[in-house]
């Protein structure tokens, strides 16, 4: 959706001298450039959420985390992010609109108090969730390589030494996937939340061109996390070709393992 909705007419606003699609779909690039990234942003979260609640009490997660569940959650993530961001961005419509040199632009910029605010609710609380959350799912995963090679070492086996370093292959892999993971998300978020907090030191046309690069590479996010999910994780995989076939709400896409 991203790529779309939003890409498209961000590079030819930035391609082009002026805004040429009028107010209507001036305001249409911004809410879904907002709206969509937050939502991204916080699904990835999410993921973290779910991953960690799977490893941390398998029993518990296969009972109590349903479907019904996993929609609710998913509704009140956007509903949520619909409402801050229409907030947003009717709370700074003055300010962008005493930024607008001319009629033809199409200003994405935000007062420094909302600038601090979009920082913690789509940067800081996410990323901390991501980065304590996948801490403790290496913990977890580290904790039960340890326990098997406990186990292995504990049995009499020709191939006990082929074993022994089955679990440490696993650390290494754990540990490769969730620092490509946080590595990527944080190379493409940071330089456009720092460009935003740094509204007081930044002025002008300046300000306004470290947003709108700043931005494209924080579109870029969303490009990266389905390659880096599909690449690593088959259930992945498996999830989005239910999607694309359209066989996410048959009763067998209830029942197929996804491991």
């Amino acid at each position: 959706m991203v790529g779309l909705f939003v890409m498209p007419l961000g590079f030819i606003w930035m391609i082009e001298a002026c805004w040429f699609f009028g107010t209507s779909m001036c305001a249409f690039l911004n809410f879904f450039a907002f709206q969509l990234t937050t939502a991204s942003v916080h699904n990835v979260a999410l993921i973290a959420v779910d991953r960690y609640l799977a490893l941390s009490n398998p029993f518990l997660y296969t009972k109590q985390i349903t479907v019904k569940l996993a929609v609710i959650v998913v509704l009140f993530t956007w509903a949520v992010s619909v409402g801050y961001n229409s907030s947003l961005l009717y709370c700074n419509f003055f300010f962008t609109t005493s930024l607008t040199l001319c009629p033809s632009e199409c200003p994405v910029a935000v007062s420094e108090i909302w600038s601090w605010i979009d920082f913690v609710v789509v940067f800081a609380l996410p990323c901390s969730i991501m980065f304590i959350l996948y801490i403790k799912i290496f913990a977890i995963a580290r904790r039960h390589a340890n326990a098997i090679r406990a186990a292995n070492n504990n049995q009499i086996n020709v191939n006990g030494s082929k074993n022994e370093n089955m679990p440490k292959r696993s650390e290494r892999k754990a540990a490769k996937v969730l620092g490509i993971l946080v590595f990527v998300f944080l190379l493409c978020v940071v330089p456009y939340y720092t460009g935003s907090v740094m509204a007081e030191f930044l002025y002008g046309q300046v300000f306004e061109d470290v947003l709108n690069y700043t931005s494209l590479i924080l579109y870029l996010n969303s490009m990266f996390n389905p390659i880096i999910y599909a690449l690593f994780y088959p259930w992945f995989q498996k999830s989005l070709k239910l999607i694309l076939r359209c066989r996410i709400c048959t009763p067998e896409s209830s029942l197929m393992q996804l491991k």
